[in-house]
């Protein structure tokens, strides 16, 4: 079988295409710019034109695209954008509208004349699989895994900071383990807006599966050799955006913290680590600190070993934290593809053992 497995993150979007029917190192494996890099160049394109902006499709994740749209309302140009692409900025519209953007409906966006359009979306598939299909052939696979870090739309008055935070902390409590902290298309919340438009870019008729970025990392670094040999770990994951440590014990969560990856200089972040596992650190002050929170669920007696993950992963070196530097199947960028993987063959027991043959591990819960 083969899984398409895309981890979007705010830099990259890294995919893997597994092919059971062959060795992992084998499959395909592509490091691209995240969707939201790609739709904040085109943006910036309509700036540099100084052309109205034109913005539809779904809701996706902001960023760079927010950076992006901020310019070219200051060079003085118009912005037009349907109701699901504005809630991309702001779950609130309305504060969209009141920076600049006109808001319309899908009819008037037929009738916007010369201006620059952009699609926003954070899964296209057939670009990818046509970008695949020059040196591997047609490709249709047999399910898609995705992974996006959803803000979540928070209830009005209430930051998404904290409610992103809110959400993980519940989930975790409910589930307690990574491969568990998945979803079918059915089963995503309605304030996920992000992971629901994901749904709705999904046009093939294959299997879906969504995941947080940083819960498949951690699951992801896990299959990496040496890291494996440690039960007892703090898996942290320092992405281009945010930086999550779990705190793991033979595959329970016992802790979580998220924080942003800017915020954190090289002497905060041994602090946070620091702390966090020796049962000091607290939510209120990950908040203080412009994170979005801490938890624990369970404090450990003996310090574990830190496993480091996510393209700023050389940050700890910096910090002066004794970390492994996990890699699996030397594809250190794909460790979250990796752990879309293996969720699938935890989710779907029924492929559990062909995927793991493929990955050389036992996916059993």
């Amino acid at each position: 079988m083969r899984l398409l497995c895309i981890d979007i993150g705010a830099g990259t979007q890294d995919v893997l295409l597994l092919d059971t029917a062959q060795t992992v190192e084998n499959s395909v494996q592509l490091i691209l710019p995240s969707p939201t890099q790609i739709v904040a160049r085109q943006i910036t394109e309509a700036t540099r034109l100084s052309k109205p902006l034109l913005l539809t499709g779904v809701t996706m994740g902001g960023g760079a695209i927010s950076s992006a749209l901020k310019r070219h309302l200051r060079a003085g140009l118009s912005a037009f954008a349907t109701l699901p692409a504005a809630l991309t900025f702001d779950d609130d519209p309305r504060k969209t509208a009141d920076r600049g953007v006109k808001l319309i409906s899908e009819d008037e966006a037929g009738g916007v004349r010369g201006a620059h359009k952009v699609t926003l979306r954070d899964l296209d598939a057939d670009a990818i699989l046509s970008a695949v299909e020059p040196f591997y052939g047609p490709v249709e696979p047999d399910a898609v895994a995705v992974a996006v870090l959803d803000h979540g739309e928070a209830p009005r008055g209430m930051s998404n900071r904290l409610f992103r935070f809110e959400y993980l902390k519940g989930l975790v409590e409910e589930r307690r383990r990574l491969e568990r902290l998945c979803y079918l298309p059915s089963e995503v919340p309605p304030s996920l807006t992000r992971m629901l438009s994901v749904v709705r870019s999904h046009d093939r008729p294959l299997p879906l599966l969504l995941m947080d970025t940083g819960a498949a990392a951690a699951l992801g670094a896990g299959m990496d050799g040496r890291v494996a040999k440690h039960p007892h770990r703090l898996s942290l994951n320092l992405g281009n955006a945010h930086s999550l440590g779990f705190h793991l014990q033979k595959g329970n969560i016992l802790g979580l913290f998220e924080h942003h990856t800017g915020l954190l200089p090289s002497a905060r972040l041994r602090q946070v680590v620091d702390r966090f596992l020796s049962g000091e650190l607290t939510n209120r002050e990950v908040w203080d600190d412009g994170g979005h929170g801490c938890f624990i669920l369970e404090t450990a007696t003996k310090r574990p070993p830190v496993v480091i993950t996510g393209p700023n992963r050389t940050r700890a070196a910096g910090a002066g934290l004794r970390a492994y530097p996990a890699a699996p199947y030397g594809a250190m960028m794909l460790t979250g593809s990796f752990g879309l993987a293996a969720a699938w063959g935890y989710r779907r027991p029924e492929w559990a053992e062909e995927i793991g043959r493929a990955l050389g591990v036992r996916l059993s819960l």
